[in-house]
């Protein structure tokens, strides 16, 4: 009986395993191979050229804008993304006023709310940055004819213009249009938390908050660790959002640039594949090794209700 279970489990996972080796794992191969190369993405003619793409890159000003950059959308992004998730969420479900006979309860109608939140989840990351662009237009732009509105005429920003306030924009419509389906999630999570947690602490005099950092977070730990990878790693792409909306894009001087766009320009406007290999390379480097650091602090014994 165990040899057939085996020989079960084996012809069940052998299809899926081959069809992961060839269409991921096959591409992460070729893309290192390729890196060692000068290939320029149109020609099958190419000679090695050892580590001197990984030198150029480390000498490359543009490429350390870059990484400054993702950094800052790596410690930004998530934080800001899940603590919104988080607090909304635990409004929607616990900050309710209390009723009869429950010492606890969501604000009257958090359906309909959930679904506001969730609603920029059904739009296209495309639309969410056109629409972006828009509003942020320096003369006709809803932000700017608010200011003007308000009597602000004199606080006219050149939003995605200005090197200091680009990125920052970037990270403001990257938070908008993720907040909503950690809002959704973490509704989820918090909804299958007993009641009687909650009504124990009540009674024992814990606040809101305490209770929010007592009972909720600890046991929503493990979804909120793997939004965090999930966020994480968006941050580390953030492709769609800086090359539709952003001056450029990338700009202005490269102040938006990141590292997915820096790799398609690399690849696809200047011929340099051999190169924009290299710098994919690196950047599965740092994703990896963000994914390994988050689920390292983020281990800890596991609760259960």
């Amino acid at each position: 009986m165990q040899h057939g279970k085996y020989r079960f489990v084996v012809g069940f996972l052998a299809v899926p395993l081959v069809i992961y080796a060839v269409f991921v794992i096959s591409p992460f191969l070729q893309a290192i191979y390729y890196s060692f190369t000068d290939w320029t993405g149109l020609s099958p003619d190419f000679k090695m050229v050892g580590v001197g793409n990984y030198r150029k890159m480390f000498s490359d000003d543009v490429f350390w804008k870059s990484v400054g950059h993702n950094v800052l959308l790596l410690l930004v992004l998530p934080l800001v993304t899940l603590g919104l998730g988080l607090f909304f969420a635990f409004m929607l479900n616990v900050g309710g006023r209390r009723r009869k006979n429950a010492a606890v309860a969501g604000v009257r109608g958090s359906g309909f709310y959930k679904v506001v939140y969730f609603f920029p989840q059904v739009l296209s990351i495309a639309i969410v940055a056109l629409l972006f662009q828009f509003a942020y237009n320096p003369n006709s732009g809803a932000l700017n004819s608010f200011l003007s509105a308000v009597g602000l005429d004199s606080v006219q920003p050149n939003w995605l213009g200005d090197p200091d306030l680009a990125l920052w924009c970037v990270m403001a419509v990257m938070v908008w249009s993720n907040v909503g389906f950690y809002v959704v999630l973490f509704s989820a999570g918090m909804s299958s938390i007993p009641k009687d947690f909650y009504e124990a602490a009540l009674l024992d005099g814990a606040n809101r908050v305490q209770t929010f950092f007592r009972i909720t977070l600890p046991l929503l730990w493990d979804t909120v660790q793997t939004g965090w990878v999930y966020m994480g790693i968006m941050a580390l792409d953030g492709f769609a959002v800086v090359q539709i909306m952003t001056v450029g894009p990338g700009g202005p001087d490269y102040s938006t640039e990141v590292l997915a766009y820096f790799l398609y320009t690399k690849a696809f406007r200047d011929g340099q594949a051999g190169y924009a290999t290299t710098l994919g390379v690196a950047l599965l480097i740092v994703t990896m090794i963000f994914a390994g650091i988050v689920m390292k602090l983020g281990r800890r014994e596991r609760l259960e209700f």
